[in-house]
């Protein structure tokens, strides 16, 4: 934990205000205190992997599934995670499988990795591939997401062939694709080296023999092949590659059996001769999940996208898998990204701050009956290098920027789990488009808490950084546990949402509700859901009632079509219905109102993980609340007359009917609850302050944009000694 602390702690000096790499209008900026955590504004993580050591120069795709052509250098970005082999028979042993705790995130590929020490369930992830001509050698580099014991590993690339003419990998790997050579990287004692074989024969090719290296930090192994031994030239050559495990005793790949053990990778049923490869290169049109997939999406899974991989290593060919290097472009240095996906559903790579551990844990159960607090759990994806999803607009963003929208994954799901949806692309293309990103949140089941939160701001921060973004035009939504991470995120930080749409999804503390006074709900349940049913949701819509808050309840009636999940069939009715227009309506092209004159905020101290840069204790012009009994919520009220306006008159609770028309289930009908505000009166414009606070020790507050100043009279209405700053004006009150 130490590491991480400091990490945070170094990037948090050197960011600025607004966030030290961030397109300066793509985050928030202004006067403190500025909205959101402080890890939204740390200034960019390095990650190793990401790095380059001469010869190699050109910057990493980052985009998954993606190829170009950069300062002479072919590069391939593959998946992260998704290395699990072939589609064979799953391991009973497998810890992923259980609990269904990644039920709706399970990989296609049933490999398991031994037990032993090195493995860390990711030693033969592949992050990228390059290739580059220099003078006197052609090197080839590949990177790892995992690397700590070279000893286990070994990769193989097929070079040159004919489509259609496919030839056995060397070494045992149970696997093939055409090629007139094979290059494969394998353990020898402590060191690599490299074999250069002719495919059918297996014979060594002529000439002096490759040369390996080995950067541990980087996670890279680099393989230099000399022109003597072969020369590409400028022609196109075909290449494939997969990456596996290393048996030193028979010198040969290690292949996986029934279950595995301390030594010995599992998963691969009865298979007789089961493909060694856990992870395959060039995978470009990998399928995206369904939400129509009913079993299949368990069974025949797509949410790592590496259901082609799957299938193709079940088949012992990887043929289908290839790419057509072009050496004449690599020699005269062309920029080619016409390969890169620039709009639509996009898997992106994050480099974040935190690295608990290497790899990935699968032992542990963190959220919703798992025996470890999600805030404190070990998450099941431990390294540096993150995946997320993010979907782009067609259209060109507006002059102030694209909106944005963050869409939480569910329970058991991750990343990938809106990619084919109309939920995604709905929210996105509104009448002012929005980016919607959806964070793996390092698992399925963080719950938004301790680092699954820190990997959402992060993910925020990196798509600011790399898209033109309006700041003011952010809303925040999801599925079950995501709307329950809609609540609990919304609540935290208010002041970063214009609105919010939980769907399925409930507050399980609802005393932080009044944060959101200044944040309109639309919340979207089921009568009869199994998970989030109406003993937590109504609650939820009662206290934002009670609160005379703008919100709206929709109940919608129990699943009747043939279509509903038999698994969850009224939890996931709407998802498998997969019609969100009217949550994009409702969405709309609301702005952030940063400066309202009533601010309340709820501090729930438990809710703050400040070595990852979580900390909820200020909302608009109102900071540094601290309450004086942390185990309890703080909460602090503030009004100012400065603006002028009243506080709107809420409606009282209305009701009524609806239906969702457009959607796989036909019409559904729902049951409406909602209050409405009318127009702020005006109010005489003065210079007064008033103050409510239940167990607050001291606040501060920015009279500048409260629209107040020095002088202001500062009426306070408190449950115990409150000390309150006003911020620039050397002034404080205290109240007994």
């Amino acid at each position: 934990m130490t590491r991480i602390t400091t990490a945070f702690a170094a990037a948090c000096l050197l960011a600025s205000a607004a966030g030290a790499s961030a397109k300066s209008s793509s985050l928030p900026s202004g006067p403190a205190p500025r909205p959101g955590p402080d890890i939204l504004y740390a200034k960019p993580a390095v990650a190793p992997q990401l790095t380059n050591l001469k010869p190699w120069r050109a910057s990493p795709t980052l985009v998954s599934g993606a190829t170009a052509y950069r300062k002479g250098e072919f590069l391939y970005q593959d998946y992260l995670y998704d290395d699990h082999g072939a589609h064979d028979l799953a391991d009973p042993t497998n810890p992923q499988a259980s609990a269904l705790g990644d039920l709706f995130s399970m990989p296609n590929g049933t490999y398991t990795y031994p037990t032993g020490p090195g493995y860390d369930s990711n030693a033969a992830d592949l992050v990228e591939f390059r290739v580059k001509p220099l003078k006197a050698t052609t090197a080839f580099r590949i990177t790892l997401n995992t690397l700590q014991n070279p000893a286990l590993i070994a990769f193989s690339i097929a070079i040159g062939g004919a489509a259609g003419h496919p030839y056995p990998f060397p070494d045992g790997a149970n696997v093939s694709a055409p090629a007139k050579l094979f290059l494969t990287v394998h353990p020898a004692g402590k060191t690599l080296t490299a074999d250069l074989q002719h495919a059918g024969s297996d014979t060594a090719v002529t000439g002096p023999r490759p040369k390996v290296k080995v950067d541990l930090k980087r996670r890279q192994i680099e393989v230099d092949v000399p022109h003597r031994t072969w020369n590409p030239r400028q022609h196109v050559v075909r290449l494939a590659m997969g990456v596996g495990l290393w048996d030193a005793d028979a010198s040969a790949y290690l292949l996986p059996k029934l279950t595995a053990d301390a030594t010995h990778p599992g998963g691969a049923g009865t298979t007789a001769k089961p493909a060694a490869f856990f992870n395959a290169a060039f995978r470009t049109d990998e399928a995206v999940p369904s939400v129509t997939e009913s079993t299949n999406a368990v069974l025949n899974a797509a949410w790592w996208r590496d259901r082609a991989q799957g299938a193709a290593l079940a088949k012992n060919d990887i043929s289908q898998f290839a790419a057509n290097v072009n050496f004449g472009k690599l020699a005269r240095r062309v920029t080619d990204n016409s390969a890169i996906p620039k709009t639509g559903p996009i898997d992106r790579i994050l480099a974040s701050h935190f690295e608990p551990g290497q790899g990935a844990d699968f032992t542990h159960q963190c959220g919703f009956g798992g025996a470890v607090n999600p805030a404190s759990c070990v998450p099941e994806y431990r390294g540096r290098l993150q995946p997320y999803s993010i979907y782009v607009p067609s259209q060109p963003p507006p002059k102030a920027g694209y909106g944005m929208t963050l869409l939480l994954h569910s329970l058991s799901a991750n990343y990938n789990q809106y990619l084919g949806s109309r939920n995604q692309a709905q929210f996105a293309n509104r009448q002012l488009p929005s980016v919607v990103i959806t964070p793996e949140s390092r698992g399925p089941d963080q719950e938004y808490e301790g680092l699954g939160a820190a990997d959402v701001f992060e993910v925020w921060a990196d798509v600011a950084r790399r898209y033109h973004l309006n700041p003011a035009y952010t809303e925040i939504t999801g599925y079950s546990m995501g709307g329950i991470g809609t609540f609990k995120l919304g609540s935290q930080f208010p002041d970063l949402f214009a609105r919010a749409q939980p769907t399925v999804g409930a507050e399980t503390t609802n005393g932080v509700l009044a944060s959101l006074r200044n944040v309109p709900v639309l919340m979207w349940n089921n009568a009869t859901d199994e998970l989030v049913n109406p003993l937590l949701y109504t609650p939820t819509a009662n206290e934002l009632a009670s609160l005379g808050y703008r919100y709206e309840l929709d109940v919608f009636q129990p699943c009747v079509s043939l279509k509903c999940s038999p698994l969850f069939p009224n939890h996931l009715e709407l998802a498998i219905n997969d019609q969100f227009a009217p949550a994009a309506a409702f969405l709309d092209t609301a702005m952030v109102d940063t400066n309202p004159p009533h601010v309340t905020y709820v501090v729930d101290t438990k809710r703050d993980h400040s070595v990852y840069g979580i900390v909820g204790n200020h909302a608009y012009w109102a900071s540094n609340i601290t309450p004086r009994d942390s185990s309890k919520l703080g909460t602090f009220d503030a009004f100012s007359h400065g603006f002028g306006l009243g506080d709107p008159s809420p409606s009282g609770v209305k009701a009524g009917l609806g239906t969702l028309t457009g959607g796989n289930m036909g019409t559904l009908t729902f049951a409406r609850l909602y209050k409405t505000w009318g127009p702020a009166p005006a109010i005489a414009k003065t210079d007064v302050l008033d103050v409510n606070a239940t167990n607050v020790a001291k606040a501060a507050i920015n009279v500048a944009r409260a629209h107040l100043d020095c002088k202001t009279v500062v009426h306070v209405h408190s449950d115990g000694p409150l000390t309150l700053t006003l911020q620039g004006c050397g002034r404080t009150i205290s109240s007994p």
